[in-house]
């Protein structure tokens, strides 16, 4: 029997991609093939992501992100109200304007983990229902764009949902999953 490959990088934007699946099976089978790696690889991704968060020997949410991503690209104080935290962001090649953010608190309790532009990177243009295509804006861009916004929960933990105000005053719900853009319902 041989040892399985530590879960890296590449495994990790494969869970992201299972997810996504739910709502644009076509997008993810392009980018698993851009990435070079068989449904099955995929599913077993998954399988052992599923696995290290179910187990009751977990390393925690914040060590597993930094067991399987590295260190983080950067790291920045944010205060919340509140809340004072650090935000750690990744770099995910498979969107390379995007990074990975985790938001933990003091003593490292995680509080959100989702994908938001990378420092720097120009967002999208948007300004009508239209301009929100699949996997094209974050759920920070959204609420911008669309002000004024409201968050709203999510159908899984990995999934967001915010009432956005288009113009002219419709009020419509936009669904992210990992904080991207998947659909306008």
């Amino acid at each position: 029997m041989t040892a399985t490959a530590p879960f890296g990088p590449l495994d990790f934007q494969l869970v992201l991609l299972r997810r996504m699946a739910d709502f644009h099976p076509e997008l993810v089978e392009e980018a698993r093939r851009e990435l070079g790696v068989s449904t099955a690889a995929m599913r077993e991704a998954n399988r052992r992501w599923q696995a290290m968060v179910r187990s009751p020997k977990g390393r925690g949410t914040l060590n597993r992100y930094r067991s399987v991503l590295g260190e983080p690209e950067s790291r920045q104080a944010r205060r919340i109200g509140d809340l004072e935290c650090e935000a750690l962001l990744w770099p995910v090649p498979l969107w390379p304007d995007l990074r990975f953010e985790v938001m933990a608190a003091r003593g490292g309790s995680v509080w959100n983990e989702w994908l938001v532009r990378a420092p720097g990177a120009t967002g999208p243009d948007l300004h009508t229902a239209t301009d929100l295509r699949p996997w094209s804006c974050t759920v920070d861009e959204a609420a911008r764009a669309f002000a004024p916004a409201s968050p709203l929960p999510g159908s899984a933990p990995t999934r967001w949902g915010l009432a956005l105000t288009l113009p002219g005053g419709e009020i419509r719900t936009a669904e992210f999953c990992w904080g991207l853009f998947q659909r306008l319902v």
